[in-house]
């Protein structure tokens, strides 16, 4: 029975869980495999270019599908603020997009920012968020 919970054990995972909720218990469980690094693609067709300014490396960024008549795999790339920042390239998001509808958390991270004239390129990381 060493295995099981006690009643005072339960209690306070309880009261910790109350107290700072369950996202917060559950984060020292969460890593991030990295799985491949590429670039955003559609930089150069955003309507809100401000972005591009506002972004930095190591920015944390979020990816959803979306139904594209041009890319049936496409995934977008979003900042913390939910601000649209681009695509995961045609070319590569076959594989991604297969995880992405099996149920798999992916995410991104900025890897580095090149700014050529009136360009912007920026290398990311994709990772798998397991629990």
């Amino acid at each position: 029975m060493a295995n099981e919970l006690s009643t005072q054990q339960t209690g306070a995972l309880i009261q910790t869980i109350d107290q700072q909720g369950l996202g917060e218990m559950l984060k020292p469980l969460i890593r991030d495999i990295h799985l491949f690094d590429t670039y955003v693609a559609g930089t150069t067709h955003l309507e809100d270019k401000s972005i591009l300014n506002e972004i930095k490396t190591g920015d944390k960024l979020s990816l959803q599908r979306e139904k594209n008549k041009f890319d049936e795999n496409a995934i977008l790339i979003y900042t913390e603020d939910r601000k649209k920042l681009g695509y995961i390239p045609e070319k590569d998001n076959l594989i991604f997009a297969r995880l992405m509808d099996a149920g798999k958390l992916l995410a991104a991270k900025i890897k580095k920012i090149d700014k050529k004239g009136s360009f912007t390129q920026i290398s990311i990381g994709i990772y798998l968020v397991d629990f």
